[in-house]
């Protein structure tokens, strides 16, 4: 096997896992892990959204994007799941640490807590998330022609060789893929 062909393999198995922990419950102390390394991957996938240079560096991002927002999808399903079945003798850790560190002791307070989020979360961040990658998208697009008629002509002129003018003219596709890419993904989670 190759890389290529491992990294597929592992793709798959990391998807089937995901879809399986939306119909097989899974003991406290696994879902505990697994909120503990989601918190984890989204902290390295901040750092190093906030780091890169280029949009080109982390060209992966919209399809890591889609994965991780199904293996958050997976860990509220099983986390919900947990917490209605054994109601007031739930022992997850991370999830009571949380719900204590929110609201203490009322259920007002947690109740109030989580309407904000969810509004903050729908309309500020997946709306704004959507429309920036819109936005970026577009002007993306439009200014497609007039980069590659900068090329050809600094290529006409002899400003730059063949290929180097291949290169660049790669380098456009790369940030016209990931954006559209990005817009799509944006639109799936907003949704």
């Amino acid at each position: 096997m190759n890389r290529s062909q491992i990294g597929d393999l592992v793709l798959g198995v990391v998807i089937v896992a995901a879809l399986g922990l939306l119909v097989v419950p899974i003991p406290t102390a696994l879902l505990d892990l697994l909120m503990i390394v989601n918190l984890g991957l989204a902290l390295s996938i901040i750092l190093v959204a906030v780091t890169v240079r280029r949009a080109t560096e982390f060209s992966v991002f919209p399809t890591l994007l889609l994965f991780v927002t199904l293996f958050r999808l997976a860990l509220n399903v099983s986390s919900t799941r947990l917490i209605l079945s054994h109601g007031l003798e739930f022992d997850g850790f991370v999830v009571r640490s949380f719900g204590d560190f929110m609201a203490g002791d009322s259920s007002l307070v947690g109740g109030v807590v989580f309407a904000i989020l969810v509004t903050i979360q729908y309309l500020v961040i997946s709306a704004g998330a959507e429309r920036i990658s819109q936005v970026a998208a577009r002007f993306q697009l439009d200014s497609l022609p007039v980069r590659i008629m900068a090329i050809e002509s600094q290529q006409t002129s002899q400003l730059i060789s063949l290929e180097e003018a291949r290169g660049a003219r790669e380098q456009i596709q790369k940030e016209s893929d990931f954006h559209s890419a990005m817009e799509g993904a944006s639109r799936f989670i907003a949704e």
